[in-house]
């Protein structure tokens, strides 16, 4: 099978030859290369260069678009300095106040971030996209307003003004769909969305307030053409019975959750995990991280099941422990 094969017979409940493995690289694949960061996640041939030297080199089941968190924020106005060794960090917030959520600007789409992910993009289809699923982009409703809020804000608006933040995120998923829109017509057929904050929020607040737009979101997305992979960094077990219904085609699951759990909420939902990315993938030894990615698939009972650590690869974790859980050179 192709990769591109596998991950979507995956998705659909289809016999697959093994589990596709879909890594999350990020400047792990700018040091593959040879490059740095700064240059990895500002320029799109230096990051699809790396996307495709980390699937060619690992034997991987994808290529993305991930790279940080500030391209959306960038496009909606907010300005930053880029440092060579992390990612940007921002002048000031877009939404200082209440006031600011409620007069939002349209992203621009032809902001030097978006075209450098378009560019990126157009160059994984152009050399693997015979073979390879090719995932873009999008930040979740929470994600984004916290990402223009800042985390903070975002929180006490949740708690203390939740009509602003639901204002807001009317506006950011129909800005947000404008984009999964583009990326599609580039040849995106996957659409990651990362909604990170949605662990630190809980369960009340984020089925009275974030799943709704979540699910607006992935019908867009779907209704553009792509599959959904929904990756959000934490302990989401509160949160997995609202998410029954969801709508996203993966679910990525921190180390931090159990697969046997929600496989038992979920049993037709394909997951994506979900050892610890540092104490297991960046400081264990090969065996140790073949066996915790064994008891992964055990845990997702053999089907609906993609195999990655929890998170991010770290930067420094050596080769022969991402190997294996990865094929290798195909």
């Amino acid at each position: 099978m192709t990769p591109r094969e596998r991950f979507f017979a995956t998705i659909q409940g289809q016999s697959v030859d093994r589990p596709p493995v879909t890594p999350i690289v990020m400047q792990w694949a700018a040091d593959l290369i040879g490059r740095s960061f700064h240059d990895y996640y500002l320029e799109g041939e230096v990051l699809a260069e790396g996307q495709i030297a980390a699937a060619r080199t690992l034997g991987s089941d994808w290529v993305s678009v991930m790279s940080d968190p500030w391209c959306e924020s960038c496009a909606y106005g907010m300005t930053f300095d880029w440092p060579e060794t992390s990612v940007g960090v921002p002048h000031c917030l877009l939404i200082e106040s209440p006031a600011d959520a409620r007069k939002l600007p349209a992203m621009d789409l032809d902001n030097f971030r978006i075209r450098e992910r378009l560019v990126c993009i157009d160059r994984e289809v152009r050399e693997v996209g015979g073979t390879h699923p090719v995932a873009g982009w999008v930040e979740g409703p929470i994600a984004q307003y916290a990402d223009l809020r800042g985390l903070e804000g975002a929180l006490m608006d949740l708690m203390d003004d939740p009509a602003t933040f639901e204002a807001a995120a009317e506006h950011l998923v129909h800005e947000a769909l404008r984009l999964v829109k583009v990326q599609v017509e580039h040849g995106a057929s996957v659409i990651g969305v990362g909604d990170a904050a949605a662990s630190v929020i809980g369960p009340t607040l984020y089925r009275e307030h974030v799943l709704r737009w979540e699910k607006l979101l992935f019908k867009g997305i779907h209704d553009a053409g792509a599959a959904v992979k929904l990756h959000i960094c934490g302990d989401i077990t509160p949160m997995l019975p609202d998410m029954i219904g969801l709508g996203a085609d993966v679910i990525d699951l921190d180390w931090m959750v159990s697969i046997a759990a929600a496989r038992k909420l979920m049993p037709a939902q394909t997951f994506a995990g979900n050892f610890n990315p540092a104490t297991v993938l960046l400081r264990g030894t090969p065996e140790q991280v073949a066996a915790e990615a064994s008891r992964c698939y055990a845990e997702s009972g053999g089907h609906h099941f993609m195999l990655q650590a929890g998170c991010e690869t770290p930067p420094g974790t050596p080769l022969a422990n991402v190997l294996a859980f990865c094929p290798g050179k195909n």
